[in-house]
């Protein structure tokens, strides 16, 4: 579980919140895995003399994933995973999705020493369907589109130490449903482990949308430092 927070006031006034939360539970024969994020921002720009400062809404999106794994060996996996979100300053009113393929463990280990080394890579097909809602700055219904093609994801994992982690997790996405359409998602993250169960991260997330809603535009990042809590 991680949690993330920025608080100014005075002059001008900002308040973000982002948490995320993840668990996995492996047998021999299975995998399970749940995430689930939320964000939530507003801000209040400088007051002008002679005019009342408005505050706004600058985040307020939610997702959440399901996934599980069917073990064939050690190394390969077959998958479904289904899974909701939704970006109210993006114009995304929902997005639900639904995916099958295969997982490929490249390798899973951790030394005595207690450094670890983790990669997974995916190939599969999804689907969704993305219901659109101008929230801001007017409120405007806009048509639903549909997208599914190929999704290729990979997640790394690398402990310079036993307390430094470094965390790698992409994926794209390749519409061939209707109009040509590419999304990309990467979050890169840096752990400190402070004691047993509580580490300090900085994660840089990039989501890029080759088609977003109309007055959008394709890419969004983010920067955030966060204290975890281990479970």
């Amino acid at each position: 579980m991680g949690a993330g927070l920025i608080s100014l006031t005075g002059n001008a006034s900002t308040f973000t919140f982002s948490g995320l939360a993840s668990a996995q539970r492996k047998t021999e024969h299975w995998i399970y895995a749940i995430k689930a994020y939320s964000s939530y921002g507003r801000s209040r720009p400088p007051e002008v003399e002679g005019e009342e400062a408005v505050s706004q809404v600058v985040a307020l999106n939610a997702g959440l994933e399901l996934r599980g794994d069917r073990r064939f060996t050690q190394v390969l996996s077959g998958y479904l995973l289904a899974g909701a979100e939704t970006d109210h300053v993006k114009s995304v009113e929902s997005r639900s999705f639904g995916e099958g393929g295969l997982g490929v463990l490249w390798w899973d280990e951790k030394t005595p020493e207690g450094k670890e080394s983790y990669l997974r890579t995916d190939a599969a097909f999804r689907y969704a369907h993305e219901t659109r809602f101008q929230y801001y700055p007017t409120r405007l219904d806009l048509e639903d589109v549909d997208l599914g093609g190929p999704r290729f994801g990979a997640v790394f994992r690398y402990g310079l130490s036993k307390n430094v982690l470094f965390k790698e997790d992409v994926e794209v996405l390749v519409s061939v449903i209707g109009d040509s359409r590419m999304l990309l998602n990467s979050q890169t993250q840096l752990s400190v482990g402070l004691t047993e169960a509580l580490s300090l991260s900085t994660s840089f997330m990039v989501k890029h949308d080759s088609a977003p809603p109309p007055g959008k535009v394709s890419t969004d990042t983010a920067l955030a430092l966060n204290l975890e809590v281990k479970l």
